[in-house]
């Protein structure tokens, strides 16, 4: 059974931040759950996650995350950079299947167990099913708009939502502002 779990969407703009992701959780051709619950706030509200991925991998790697941004007195760089060399080293880590967007008021990262951590150029990353979708919508949305970054997000994943049929319109945003 192959699971699509997720549309994820993660914006840094003008010292503001916001993430958000739909809620539709799918095994193969059939919609399992509408209202899953993907992004979460760490470091006291001052860093948000999302995942793609396994549900049960991704909420692993929050906890990882969450330790080293703990080590690192919240540097999210210094954090993400420590993540991605466990996860690719440990061999328990290695096997987990999933994807994360991360975001505080200056980065945009998206970081994988293949060691990556990219950065975006332009203050949007996207990981998931619809993540093409709401990652295209969200460029446009801000080259040509003043919304802020919860509006970009919110407006984002309806576009995905209205494209892909992995993502719904159940969605959860959490800001930094």
């Amino acid at each position: 059974m192959i699971v699509h779990s997720t549309t994820v969407i993660g914006i840094v703009k003008n010292g503001k931040a916001a993430i958000g992701s739909d809620g539709q959780v799918t095994f193969d051709d059939t919609v399992v759950k509408h209202g899953a619950s993907k992004v979460r706030s760490l470091w006291d509200g001052k860093i948000l996650a999302g995942f793609a991925g396994a549900a049960a991998d991704a909420l692993t790697l929050f906890e990882r995350l969450e330790e080293k941004l703990e080590d690192s007195k919240g540097n999210l760089l210094r954090a993400s950079v420590e993540l991605a060399k466990d996860w690719r080293q440990d061999k328990v880590l290695r096997r987990l299947e999933a994807l994360l967007a991360v975001v505080d008021r200056k980065h945009a990262f998206i970081i994988s167990g293949t060691g990556d951590i990219i950065e975006s150029d332009d203050g949007v990353v996207a990981v998931g099913s619809g993540a093409p979708y709401a990652l295209s919508a969200a460029r446009a949305l801000l080259r040509h708009t003043s919304l802020t970054p919860e509006e970009v997000v919110r407006e984002s994943l309806k576009i995905a939502s209205e494209v892909c049929i992995y993502t719904n319109d159940h969605f959860t945003i959490l800001k930094v502002d």
